[in-house]
């Protein structure tokens, strides 16, 4: 009641862009159980047609993998996106990844995160699926919404709504 009173139950919602150029499609479709299965988080992937990778929101750089395939940021609102590059790109080792940010970067959405050699993953990693998963949804997330599209582009292409708690 009190809540309701003061506004104590302040919602938000923050809208998503790709953070690659590709086919956007549901966890389903990924080839690999922890993301297909919703371990880590709910979201979506992307299939990519080029090796840029930009923030899909406005936030602070919380994570940057030393293998750079992996980055995750943190919206005021406090949800926590993480942006992973391909599936088992972590045996890589690094190799055709190069970085463009460190942990506690503020980045807007649109900024370039990270380049990698997508010819390269293809061959050396099980794919180049880039699974886009809030890690923190079960504690933030009130209304998920996500938008699948054939031909995201990178910084632009909305491709889902999240509705805090």
């Amino acid at each position: 009641m009190l809540k309701k009173l003061f506004g104590g139950n302040k919602s938000t919602e923050e809208q998503f862009v790709a953070p690659l150029s590709g086919k956007v499609v549901p966890l389903d479709d990924v080839p690999d159980p922890v993301f297909s299965q919703r371990m880590m988080g709910d979201g979506v992937a992307i299939e990519p047609t080029d090796g840029k990778v930009v923030s899909p929101v406005a936030g602070e750089i919380i994570q940057v993998f030393p293998t750079k395939h992996a980055v995750g940021i943190k919206t005021k609102s406090g949800i926590e996106v993480l942006v992973h590059i391909g599936l088992e790109t972590v045996s890589m080792e690094g190799e055709g990844f190069e970085g463009h940010v460190k942990a506690g970067d503020d980045v807007q959405v649109g900024d370039s995160l990270v380049t990698f050699d997508p010819v390269l993953v293809s061959e050396k990693a099980k794919s180049t699926t880039t699974p886009v998963i809030i890690t923190n949804f079960e504690d933030v997330v009130d209304h998920f919404e996500p938008s699948y599209s054939d031909t995201a582009a990178a910084g632009d292409t909305h491709i889902m709504t999240v509705k805090t708690k």
